[in-house]
């Protein structure tokens, strides 16, 4: 028998037979003190948690359907996606290492480098986005332990070249971190391309109704595991139960959203590259796209999230378009139900070297409202774009 789709897997963890008579999907422990019926109970692990920090059954299901969808040797939950990238650059480095990561680095993970790590004896040194693998990996020096991966890259989606860069990684015994949000664990497996830790916002696509917070961290290597595991429980890292279960419940039905938005994101995206208003579409699924080779070779899908370069333009007539919009939301985050837009320009100064940008930068979130009415509203936003 053929293996199992993601699709069919995710469902069939929750109708598996051989559990008895039980909830499809298990419900909700709200517990921090878990009895036991005597000392010697009280001392034995293989029963179960001792203590609710460890997780109960949401939190436990949750960990093991996302292990076999990373394919993973374990998978650990954390508060936020934020906190899956921060966890493991604190697990498996130490004063005086290196990490190396690219100039469009998620602006927060940036902030927490140059802080955070920066006061602890951490360096970081970043790469340009659009750096080929062996680019990357020229700029390994003795010092380097972690390079930390993330493509495409935020809000420019410059996308590297994974299995090549985790390859050379590898063979200098540098370890390589994944922030693998923007893929689900879907379009993209980075532990099958080589990649040591992979991890992603569940906040985004699994939860996918923007209604909590929750990270996930996935190794394969089991001296890696122990390394995280063993931060996890220094730190004492925790999720609730009812975020367990949203999350667990949202993962059923990830790929039928995650690919029906894709398919709306690149109508949405394919109708803005052709406006005159609109100078580039920064979308690796689109054949035009500079990152379009590497995606194609890598991914079996995209997320639904893409940018826009305006043509000319103020930040003025960027925020007068976004709020002149009805169907968009304007917020942050993205992989839920909804359609979202956001100002991005700004966050180019954070780079050592921002790109240069034809009009002000916009990202888009593409949900599952119908196609034709987000172009309609979009349409009727763009007939005050000054003309150039």
């Amino acid at each position: 028998m053929d293996p199992l789709s993601d699709r069919t897997r995710l469902i069939a963890s929750a109708t598996r037979r051989g559990k008895g008579r039980r909830p499809v999907n298990p419900p909700v422990e709200r517990a921090s003190t878990l009895l036991s019926d005597s000392v010697a109970d009280m001392r034995d692990a293989g029963q179960g948690p001792l203590y609710g920090i460890e997780g109960t059954a949401s939190q436990t299901a949750l960990r093991a359907a996302l292990a076999d969808l990373e394919q993973a040797r374990d998978c650990w939950l954390v508060p936020s996606g934020l906190a899956a990238v921060t966890l493991p650059l604190i697990a498996l480095t130490k004063p005086g290492d290196e990490i190396l990561t690219t100039d469009a680095v998620y602006g927060p993970v940036r902030r927490f480098l140059t802080r955070h790590m920066a006061a602890r004896g951490v360096v970081t040194r970043f790469h340009p986005p659009e750096a080929p693998a062996a680019g990357i990996a020229e700029r390994i020096s003795d010092r380097t332990r972690v390079i930390l991966i993330e493509s495409p890259a935020s809000l420019t989606f410059a996308m590297i070249d994974v299995p090549a860069l985790a390859a050379a990684a590898r063979a200098r015994n540098v370890l390589t971190v994944m922030d693998n949000t923007w893929a689900a664990g879907l379009a993209f497996k980075p532990l099958v391309h080589g990649v040591d830790v992979s991890v992603q916002a569940l906040t985004k696509y699994v939860g996918g109704h923007s209604d909590l917070m929750l990270g996930a961290v996935s190794a394969g290597d089991p001296a890696l595991c122990t390394l995280i595991a063993d931060a996890v429980e220094d730190i004492g890292l925790c999720v609730s139960p009812d975020d367990a279960w949203l999350a667990l419940r949202g993962l059923r039905t990830m790929p039928l959203r995650y690919s029906e938005q894709a398919r709306s994101a690149l109508t949405v995206a394919d109708w803005m590259a052709a406006r005159p208003e609109v100078a580039r579409v920064l979308y690796p699924a689109r054949p035009d796209d500079p990152a379009h080779d590497v995606w194609a070779r890598h991914y079996t899908g995209a997320a639904s999230l893409f940018g826009v370069v305006m043509r000319g333009g103020s930040r003025a007539d960027a925020e007068a378009l976004l709020n002149g919009l009805t169907l968009f939301g304007l917020g942050y985050s993205w992989g839920g139900f909804e359609s979202l837009i956001t100002l991005e320009t700004p966050q180019m100064a954070w780079r050592e070297a921002p790109p240069t940008l034809e009009g002000p930068l916009l990202r888009i979130h593409v949900g599952l409202e119908e196609p034709a009415d987000l172009i309609a509203d979009l349409e009727a936003g763009l007939a005050g774009w000054p003309q150039t």
